[in-house]
């Protein structure tokens, strides 16, 4: 089977009900990204981040897969799919994709402060008995406090270099639901092989080099008229 791999942004989860804080001119739900998303906000205001995640693990149990999500899982009868998210959301997870790399961590995850590699998934009665939510009282089993699992702004993307492995590998890539303005993720492209095809998917497309085929159109849209393409 030939290689595809996919990285994923914003737009795929998007249509599934997900806010993105740059829709909203720098804010995420009312809030500064750079107070709730950053590791100096975090040593400022630590409840306020526990409380601003509590609210999201809510709002993605809400949420449900959509036909993107469901599309990418259809292309593994073809393909050996992996898949390369910006996304903290588990949608790709919970529409059956089998194999997923979060670059920015995930969202129903924390981690211990003082251990970064003692990561636990959410709910888990260890670290709370209030299911999906963490305070700054939370602590793991060895009595550390925890964090949300999320690769802050000024953090290291540990992820990435997994990342770029695989685009090299890629016989097909694809990006689907991004501006390509996040870096290091936008940086992904350039480690597609030469050889590869490449196809990008949103409704407003950066521009990107002539060899890349742009399908102009929201996720669910696109990936459905990719499906046909690569199947054909």
């Amino acid at each position: 089977m030939k290689n595809l791999v996919i990285s994923t942004g914003a737009g795929i989860s998007a249509e599934s009900g997900i806010s993105t804080f740059r829709d909203a001119g720098g804010l995420w739900e009312n809030y500064d990204v750079m107070e709730v998303a950053s590791h100096e906000g975090f040593l400022r205001n630590p409840d306020l981040i526990h409380r601003f995640y509590n609210q999201r693990r809510i709002e993605l149990t809400k949420a449900k897969p959509n036909a993107a999500h469901l599309g990418l899982v259809e292309l593994e009868k073809y393909f050996n799919v992996n898949v390369i998210t910006q996304n903290v959301d588990n949608l790709h997870e919970r529409a059956g994709s089998s194999n997923v790399l979060h670059l920015h961590g995930e969202l129903m995850k924390v981690r211990s402060l003082r251990h970064e590699e003692r990561v636990y998934e959410l709910p888990c009665n260890l670290l709370s008995d209030k299911g999906l939510e963490t305070s700054t009282h939370t602590v793991d089993a060895y009595g550390d406090g925890v964090r949300p699992h999320i690769v802050f702004f000024g953090e290291d993307v540990p992820n990435f270099e997994p990342a770029c492995r695989l685009a090299a590998q890629a016989h097909v890539f694809v990006v689907i639901g991004t501006t390509l303005s996040v870096y290091p993720a936008a940086a992904l492209l350039r480690y597609a092989p030469a050889s590869a095809q490449v196809y990008y998917i949103d409704p407003n497309p950066a521009s990107v080099p002539s060899h890349v085929h742009v399908i102009a159109k929201k996720a669910t849209e696109g990936v459905k008229e990719l499906i046909q393409m690569l199947t054909k």
